[in-house]
């Protein structure tokens, strides 16, 4: 089989076309110009030079691929256009290049739990649950679903919604939690408690082969077909710091800050942002999800319909992303 990735340089990206790689199937990867390719090329991937906003390159890249995996878009942006016009509108443009393929691939947009929402405490999201993003972010992640379900009837196509990511190769969340445990003090924003689901990226990218394989279809509308993938487990906070701490046998706590901190940061990187324009991390919009109590999901549905089988709770997680960053001298 031969599978096209888009986001193939990125951190699930170049983990996932390791996996497909070592199961003896063919990769191509979407890439721009100024992509880091050399991981990709070590593995033997097949490069297609083009963007998701670019339609013109997508048919020629989609053409003889069996599986479209559909991960690149933007986690940080300036304002809504520029979400929507890679999240919703580059998925609709790939969408609609699957659907005019002599040879039609199932096509498996990776989503986001943002795309749902948070969760009541104590009550994970569900599938059938109707979506309430709270966030820009959230919302263009809902919207590029609702692009890939448009297509329903032309292209089989199947919606994952990963909560946090997380493991080797990952280039945002770990480094930073790494460095705060060496300091040790890992910092939570907000004094209530929080709860999240997380998933390791090798459990991840594993969901995303079996839904190539075996994942019910979406339709037009209803939520079938889109399945949440996770650890299992709703994670405090604070159990997410110890588990960062003990892997790199750090000592140290995790400690609480006053939300009003968080939010005097995301105002200095608004300001940042407005000189700069570079858009920030940490924004106003991102704090619309940090403030929320519960980023939590059920996997009831994936275990049963792709008989998805976590492999890696997260206190082993980390030990082992921890041992891959220190191999590489990224952390001590």
């Amino acid at each position: 089989m031969r599978y096209l990735l888009t986001g193939g340089t990125g951190f699930i990206g170049q983990n996932l076309a390791g996996k497909i790689v070592a199961r003896g199937h063919r990769v191509r990867a979407l890439v721009r110009a100024s992509s880091r390719t050399a991981g990709l090329e070590a593995l033997g991937v097949e490069l297609a030079r083009g963007d998701v906003t670019c339609p013109d390159a997508l048919p020629g890249a989609v053409d003889g691929c069996d599986v479209v995996v559909h991960l690149a878009g933007l986690v940080k942006a300036i304002g809504r256009e520029e979400y929507l016009r890679v999240n919703a509108l580059g998925t609709r443009a790939l969408a609609l290049a699957c659907a005019g393929a002599r040879h039609r691939p199932r096509l498996v947009l990776v989503s986001s739990l943002a795309a749902a929402g948070p969760a009541a405490p104590g009550r994970p999201r569900r599938e059938e649950d109707p979506p309430a993003p709270v966030s820009l972010y959230g919302e263009s992640k809902l919207a590029a679903e609702r692009e890939v379900q448009g297509v329903a009837g032309r292209v089989e196509a199947v919606i994952l919604r990963p909560p946090i990511v997380y493991g080797p190769g990952d280039k945002e969340l770990l480094p930073a939690l790494f460095r705060m445990a060496r300091l040790g003090v890992v910092l939570k924003a907000g004094l209530g408690d929080k709860r999240y689901s997380v998933v390791h990226v090798e459990d991840l990218c594993d969901a995303i082969l079996a839904a190539a394989e075996r994942g019910k279809a979406v339709g037009r509308e209803g939520h079938e077909g889109i399945y949440f993938i996770a650890d299992g487990v709703e994670h405090a906070w604070e159990d997410i710091g110890r588990a960062v701490l003990d892997a790199l046998g750090a000592r140290g706590r995790v400690l609480a800050v006053p939300e009003a901190v968080s939010w005097l940061v995301a105002a200095g990187s608004a300001v940042a942002s407005g000189l700069t324009g570079l858009p920030a991390m940490l924004s106003f919009d991102k704090m619309n999800e940090i403030r929320q109590s519960a980023w939590t999901c059920a996997i009831d549905r994936a275990c049963r319909e792709l008989g998805f089988s976590p492999r890696y709770p997260l206190a082993e997680g980390m030990r082992q992303s921890a041992d891959w960053f220190r191999a590489r001298g990224l952390v001590k």
